[in-house]
């Protein structure tokens, strides 16, 4: 063996490394290659789709597509373009002037303003504007782009134009018919207002109006000012108008003016101010008593049968008196007004009596009529929303529903509860509206539940005695969206129970058939039957909050509560508590079969978003 064994091996060791090493290196280039070109085919097979997809789009929406590059001043068109504008085949479209020479004179300046305007300033581009056709006819197209500059740094403006004719006729005409009807109206307005102008007496009664009462007696410059006043109101006169008809209703209203003026002191002025609404100003010194003892002999005379055809129709007074404040420079409006508020407080309390105004009935109905028109404007600003409650099942402590409950989002006083606003809204007929608005909005966060992950299985929306009654119900449902079981109406024990109501049993028997679940709320606190159980077949039963607060230390109440769990048992209906204040309310329902539970125990109502939160987190558990 030589003496450089080592060297010669190392040697050819080195050179094997030397030819197999580019070898290697040249197949793992040959790899990436193949791998490059895998990716870029699939690409631009993407990119081919795209490109397919987006000429279709184009295509079907009839969208002309446009480039003008600002530093060549070259312009860009595609065919749509050209047929849009009906450029004729062949004339060049790669400058400006193409452009400027299709428009309307009459939009030219104002269409090319808006178009440097957003070149110079580098922004947006919008515009409509007429462009006239071959044929000499104009058409309306719209056009919108932006200023961009590409990778090598030129500025381009890009964008799209398409027709807007129907648009613009439509508008058009839409404008004229508003500005026609704004006409008329003013030529109505003022054919009414110079008909009352000339108009100061009542027709049917011969008494004085409205007008004339204000001038002869309660403007600050009026020749006579009156000492009381006294705001009289029929009662029950509606009813008799709409049964017998509307001769009725005028004898009723003839015989009012007389009673009114046979019992009205010899300079007292009688006058007849609304449908079935009078006023006697008293103008000689007065007192309380002497003012008592009219407003009583009108009501016992207004109360005596009046006879009309074959009826014989009564009617009663409401009657609210208000004495001058002579230390007011303009004390004859404000004698309307209180005697307006005193009258309401009398309507209020049962009708057929008199109420005299005082400075605590003032404040107190102003404060209501505060409420009554933040209710309205509530309304319009949509200031009502939803709550939700949870509700668990008894064994499993498991969410089996939310009740949604109606809040108003006040925007001085806050969050307000039903409590606060639901009477003066019962008042102003808008009850029916407001649930219609707490349904769709609970509707719609019901969809975002489920959209977020949330499992809520069923929401319970309060209905009122008004929506029960409106033929129409099932109507404004139309358009809902809502999956059958999902959804449960609740009503309270004392708005369902007539069984003479036609339209009541129809609206029930509908929801049913929509998949709408009728569920009975406040129950124990109203006087429902085995009987009135059955024919309605409800759902669920909610046990008012009032009886199952008591079973922790009263076992009357335990066994009364026990009762109504066995009833619905019984009925195959089942049994929700409310007003579950502690985990020991919790257990004792348990125990006693009750199926599920709602109180602040487990949560108190709150919104949607703090909803989602609880229930990802299961936060009734860590109170339970």
């Amino acid at each position: 063996m030589p003496g450089n064994t080592w060297q010669v091996r190392l040697l050819f060791l080195a050179g094997g490394l030397l030819v197999l090493l580019p070898i290697f290196i040249a197949g793992q280039l040959y790899d990436q290659r193949r791998e490059h070109i895998r990716e870029l085919k699939r690409r631009q097979l993407q990119m081919e789709s795209l490109s397919q997809r987006l000429k279709l789009a184009l295509d079907t929406s009839k969208i002309g597509i446009w480039e003008l590059n600002l530093g060549t001043g070259e312009l860009t068109w595609d065919e749509r373009m050209c047929e849009l504008y009906d450029i004729p085949a062949g004339r060049d479209t790669s400058q400006y002037d193409v452009w400027a020479e299709s428009l309307h004179p009459e939009d030219l300046k104002r269409a090319e303003k808006e178009y440097w305007d957003a070149i110079n300033t580098g922004g947006t581009y919008h515009s409509d504007f007429r462009v006239i056709l071959q044929d000499g006819t104009t058409r309306w197209i719209r056009a919108i782009g932006a200023v961009h500059t590409n990778l090598r740094g030129q500025r381009y403006i890009l964008g799209v134009n398409w027709d807007v004719s129907t648009d613009i006729r439509l508008k058009t005409r839409l404008l004229n018919a508003k500005q026609n009807a704004e006409e008329r109206n003013r030529e109505l307005e003022d054919a009414r207002a110079l008909m009352e102008h000339h108009s100061l007496h009542d027709s049917l009664t011969g008494l004085p109006n409205r007008r004339f009462l204000d001038r002869q007696l309660l403007e600050e410059q009026s020749p006579q000012k009156p000492t009381a006043l006294l705001h009289i109101d029929l009662d029950r006169f509606k009813h008799i108008n709409d049964t017998l008809g509307h001769a009725a209703g005028d004898s009723m209203l003839t015989h009012a003016a007389s009673v009114l003026q046979e019992n009205a002191g010899p300079d007292d002025f009688v006058a007849r101010i609304g449908g079935d609404e009078f006023v006697i100003a008293v103008t000689e010194p007065t007192d309380e008593t002497k003012l008592a003892g009219l407003a009583g002999r009108i009501i016992e005379q207004m109360r005596q049968p009046v006879p009309f055809e074959s009826h014989q129709c009564r009617i009663g007074v409401s009657i609210g008196i208000a004495m001058a404040d002579t230390t007011l420079s303009d004390y004859g409006r404000h004698l309307l007004v209180d005697a307006d508020i005193a009258l309401y407080r009398a309507k209020s309390n049962g009708r057929n009596r008199f109420e005299f105004f005082s400075d605590t009935l003032k404040s107190e109905i102003i404060r209501n009529k505060r409420v009554a028109d933040d209710i309205l404007s509530g309304l319009e600003r949509q200031e009502f929303l939803p709550f939700f409650q949870p509700q668990f099942d008894a064994r499993t402590l498991e969410i089996t529903g939310v009740e949604a409950l109606a809040r108003w989002n006040h925007p001085d006083e806050g969050i307000l509860t039903p409590d606060i606003f639901l009477r003066t809204a019962d008042e102003l007929n808008v009850v029916p509206l407001i649930d219609r608005i707490i349904l769709e909005q609970t509707l719609w966060q019901f969809t975002r539940w489920k959209a977020a992950g949330i499992a809520i299985p069923k929401v319970s929306v309060n209905v009122s005695a008004g929506r029960l009654n409106d033929a129409d119900l099932i109507q404004s449902l139309d358009g809902l969206s809502f999956e059958p079981g999902s959804l449960s109406f609740e009503l309270l024990e004392s708005i369902f129970l007539d069984d003479q109501n036609q339209v009541i049993a129809a609206n029930f028997e509908r929801l049913r058939e929509l998949g709408i679940d009728i569920e009975i709320d406040d129950f124990g606190t109203g006087y429902a039957s085995i009987v009135s159980l059955i024919h309605l077949r409800p759902a669920r039963l909610k046990i008012d909050r009032q009886l199952v607060i008591p079973i922790t230390h009263s076992e009357s109440q335990r066994r009364l509560v026990a009762s109504i769990i066995e009833i619905g048992q019984s009925l195959g209906i089942k049994v929700l508590a409310e007003g579950v204040e502690t985990m020991e309310h919790a257990a004792i329902l348990r125990d006693l079969g009750c199926d599920a539970l709602q109180g602040y125990a487990f949560a108190a109502p709150m919104p949607s978003a703090k909803l989602i939160e609880f229930v990802r987190g299961e936060l009734w558990r860590k109170a339970s």
